[in-house]
């Protein structure tokens, strides 16, 4: 046997990875040289006589797959060096006479391993079409698909006032103010516009569970959706519904009221499910993982907003809240310090930091001159909010039934340039029924 050194020649278009190659086989004692694409490699595999061919597949010029079919009537070794672990090309190169196959990306110790193991076969004139040594695949363990999570949270409703229908609002949907969070076995609904219907039929698929509703008032579009909310009607669920004290009639006088036989066919008595009336009190709320409470908000009537604290994360749902009311000049005059804010510093301490803000912003500036007193904030100053409190996110909600899917993409483009021009540059956008997030 020869005591020269064996000669490799290194096939393969991406130069980093060829030198890579050549060092460590030149590191191991070989001679090596490298071909940057298949009319190269065919070149010098006259003119530098190799023992060895390393053959990536992909070249440029010509195939690796052409110069093994080329190669075959030569008594010449040939290692596939590919990305492709694909079943036809690992069929294609055997049939064409390689003898192995090293899968990128590999280690070093890899393809020494297999070279070596090449020529001590050679030497002993072994080498066959089919020798073959295991074949280091890639990791197979990562699988990319949605982790089960802490919590899922599902708008179904982001309208105010009242569901609307038609073409052009397609997009954002119709069905009034409704949010829901499963965590684990628990679930949590806000508000009960139309949108409580698909929450309803929703949770009707999981089986008898106990619900907890809470409202943040009970003007029409938060409580419409109540009378068609099946849950209420089987046997097995039970719903606690929890506001804030200080409306004109009790709690469960205003749900009852609604299904006056004079307005709906079906009584409140003739709900199977079991109905429990609570009043918020100054602690919080928990259920499960969950942690939940509340502040006043600036709308007509007894409102809050609820902040939810989830392991990891937090969420708000404030659909109706009218920050700065009646405050009509530029954003850019109003600091935290100034006197305008001073009666709003409760909600922006409750909002402090809150990872997922969702919010109302129901009228552009323009808008707001006509709306001022209705319990609504504008795009600058809801944008001032978001950044006082340090919103991470915001999901914007509650649509005025009058904003056509066109105009809600025109007002969430104003809402953006708002926040940048802040210099609270965050990732804002529109809420939409049936939107879902994950925590």
């Amino acid at each position: 046997m020869s005591d020269a050194p064996k000669r490799v020649l290194v096939a393969d278009d991406v130069k980093m990875l060829a030198l890579r190659v050549s060092g460590t086989l030149e590191a191991m004692g070989y001679e090596t040289a490298i071909a940057s694409n298949g009319e190269e490699c065919m070149e010098m595999v006259d003119s530098f006589a190799p023992d060895l061919l390393i053959l990536d597949i992909m070249m440029p010029k010509m195939h690796g797959i052409e110069v093994l079919r080329r190669l075959q009537s030569m008594d010449l070794g040939v290692i596939v060096c590919t990305a492709k672990d694909f079943r036809t090309e690992r069929l294609t190169v055997d049939a064409l006479g390689a003898v192995d196959v090293i899968i990128k990306p590999f280690e070093d110790a890899e393809l020494a391993e297999k070279v070596d193991q090449y020529f001590s076969v050679a030497d002993e004139d072994q080498v066959t079409l089919n020798m073959r040594l295991p074949v280091k695949s890639v990791a197979t363990d990562f699988k990319h698909e949605l982790q089960s999570s802490v919590a899922t949270c599902h708008l179904w409703g982001t309208r105010g006032s009242i569901p609307v229908s038609d073409p052009q609002f397609v997009r954002h949907g119709g069905n009034t103010s409704c949010m829901s969070i499963e965590c684990g076995e628990d679930r949590l609904i806000f508000d009960a516009g139309s949108g409580i219907r698909p929450a309803g039929q929703a949770l009707m698929a999981e089986g008898p569970r106990h619900i907890h509703l809470f409202m943040t008032h009970t003007h029409w579009d938060h409580i419409q959706g109540f009378p068609f909310f099946a849950p209420v009607y089987v046997p097995g669920f039970k719903i606690t519904v929890y506001a804030a004290a200080g409306f004109g009639k009790n709690l469960e006088g205003i749900f009852r009221g609604q299904l006056d036989q004079d307005y709906f066919p079906v009584q409140m008595d003739d709900m199977a499910a079991e109905l429990e009336f609570k009043h918020l009190g100054t602690e919080p709320v928990h259920v499960g993982d969950a942690e939940v409470t509340w502040e006043f908000a600036q709308h007509p009537g007894a409102t809050v907003g609820y902040r939810v604290q989830l392991p990891g994360t937090s969420l708000s749902w404030i659909p109706d809240n009218e920050f700065l009311k009646g405050y009509q000049g530029s954003p850019f005059d109003v600091d935290p310090n100034s006197h305008l804010v001073a009666d709003y510093e409760p909600m922006i301490r409750f909002l402090t930091d809150i990872d997922v803000l969702i919010h109302e912003c129901q009228y552009t500036h323009e808008e707001y001159a006509q709306k001022t007193g209705w319990g609504h904030s504008s795009i600058p100053n809801a944008c001032l909010l978001a950044k006082m409190c340090n919103a991470r996110r915001w999901v914007v909600t509650h649509h005025d039934p009058m904003h056509n899917d066109e105009f809600l993409q025109n007002k969430l483009n104003l809402t953006r340039q708002m926040l940048n021009q802040l210099g609270h540059r965050i990732d804002v956008s529109h809420g939409f029924d049936g939107w879902v997030d994950h925590f």
